[in-house]
Formats: C-alpha cells, sequence, structure tokens
C-alpha cells in the first residue's frame, strides 16, 4: 500500500503518527489524531476531530465523520492493556460521535465491523462485538460487550453476549437480552419477537418460497401451542430443503442465553 501523506490531503491541525500506514487517497480532516498501529485503506476519509488509536484496520473508501472514536482501550475495567485490535471493513459511514472499543483477551481480542454498514450519530460498539455486512445501527443504538448483530432501530441496547442473527431487525427503544432470531421482528423492552421480518425479506431479494418458509416456521415457533423443542422438531418434519429454515433453527439450537419469543 502506498503511503500518502501530504499537504494535499492531510490538514495542518492533524496529528498523524510517521508510524500509521496511510493508504492512497485518504483524507485526513482538521484536528484528527490517528496513532501509532493504525492503518488506514486507499480512500478513507476522516472529517475533523476523529480519533483513531491502537491496532486499527479501516477499510477501503470507508467515511468517518466528526467526533468519532475507534479503537481506544474499552470499557471493562479486566482491561490491562492488551494489545487488542479493531478491524473495520470496506464503504463504511460512521457518523459523528459513534464510539467504537478495542478488543479485550475475554473476547478474542478483536472488535470487527463488515462491509457496507451505516452506524448513525451517536451509536456505541463495544469491546469484541462482531457486526457482519450491511449492519445498520440507527442513533444511538447501544451494544454491550461481546455482541454478534445485525440491523438495530435507535436508543435500543442489547445485552453483553446476546447474538442478533441474520436480516434481523431490532426496533427502537428495544431492550434486548436474549438473542434475538434471525430473519425476525424483535421489539419492545424487554424486547419479543413479532414473526417475520417480512419487508427486510423483500428488500433483500429472497424469494416466495423462502418467505413462505420462514413465515410457516414462525408461527410455529410463536403462535402454535408448542413448545420450543417440539416445534423445532415439527419444523423440521414439515419444512424441507431451505437454507433459511435449517440456519433458524441451528440458531436456536446454538443458544446458550436463550432466544427472544
Amino acid at each position: 500500500m502506498s503511503v500518502a501523506i501530504t499537504p494535499t490531503n492531510v490538514h495542518p491541525t492533524a496529528v498523524v503518527s510517521p508510524n500509521a500506514r496511510i493508504g492512497s487517497g485518504c483524507q485526513v480532516g482538521p484536528f484528527s489524531i490517528v496513532g501509532d498501529e493504525v492503518e488506514l485503506k486507499d480512500g478513507v476519509r476522516l472529517e475533523s476531530h476523529v480519533v483513531i488509536d491502537g491496532r486499527t484496520v479501516i477499510g477501503e473508501e470507508t467515511r468517518v465523520f466528526p467526533f468519532v472514536s475507534i479503537g481506544l482501550p474499552p470499557q471493562d475495567l479486566k482491561y490491562a492493556g492488551e494489545p487488542s485490535e479493531t478491524r473495520i471493513g470496506r464503504r463504511n459511514h460512521i457518523r459523528e460521535f459513534v464510539t467504537i472499543h478495542r478488543g479485550t483477551v475475554g473476547g478474542g481480542m478483536l472488535t470487527q465491523i463488515g462491509d457496507d454498514c451505516l452506524l448513525m450519530a451517536q451509536a456505541h460498539v463495544a469491546h469484541d462485538c462482531i457486526l457482519g455486512n450491511g449492519v445498520i445501527m440507527a442513533n444511538a443504538a447501544t451494544l454491550a460487550g461481546h455482541v454478534i448483530i445485525a440491523n438495530v432501530g435507535a436508543y435500543s441496547g442489547v445485552h453483553q453476549f446476546c447474538r442478533v442473527g441474520r436480516e434481523a431487525y431490532i426496533g427502537g427503544y428495544s431492550v434486548v437480552v436474549k438473542d434475538a432470531l434471525p430473519f425476525a421482528l424483535t421489539v419492545g423492552n424487554h424486547a419479543s419477537c413479532y414473526g417475520l421480518n417480512t419487508t427486510g425479506m423483500k428488500r433483500r431479494g429472497y424469494s416466495t418460497a423462502v418467505i413462505h418458509s420462514l413465515h410457516r416456521a414462525f408461527h410455529l415457533l410463536l403462535s402454535s401451542k408448542l413448545n420450543t423443542s417440539q416445534a423445532l422438531e415439527k419444523i423440521a418434519e414439515e419444512i424441507r430443503d431451505s437454507a433459511e429454515v435449517e440456519q433458524l433453527v441451528e440458531f436456536i439450537r446454538c443458544s446458550s442465553r436463550g432466544v427472544t419469543k
């Protein structure tokens, strides 16, 4: 990767470590700080007053807005300065006042965000969280440590060690203390599952057949008089050849915290 520290793309008030690795076409705005072990891939754009520190990598064409903090030590009293990491993928938009903290020994030493995500203003991603591709966190959405996540509505909180499944949607002002099912709408304080995220599935281009199969699976899970184990057995009997339904079933079977229903 080429080094691109020039007066034309780094504002004179910015503080960029000479040890930082800065890709081609990057821009570092006024009063921003880039630490010793930071790597900015090609085309990264930091607006004003951005602070990036620690072992942090930010992927190509990611745009970081003012007053964002990335890669600083976690808010975990057990953290003892271990050389953990923060990795952020490509083409992300990280809006004003977002905070993203580095990982810890207890969580695999890594906080990671995928590609094409949107983190709206004041969102918080705590240590050891793993976000997939295309994730949207609305304003002030908050993830405690060790969360594996999908889309989260405004002012919602997700308890540490929870998982939020693929194509799930957490509604605004929700409090999630158990795993949130994939492909589902999960809303409330404390949150409940309200069935299939039909709108999201259609927007993502899932077929009518897949949506129909998932509707039937959620009916058995949520609306029948079966308990969870019985519902899973019934789903296995009735719904075959659906990879998405298999993912839903596996997600439930692998849950250590229990799932939101």
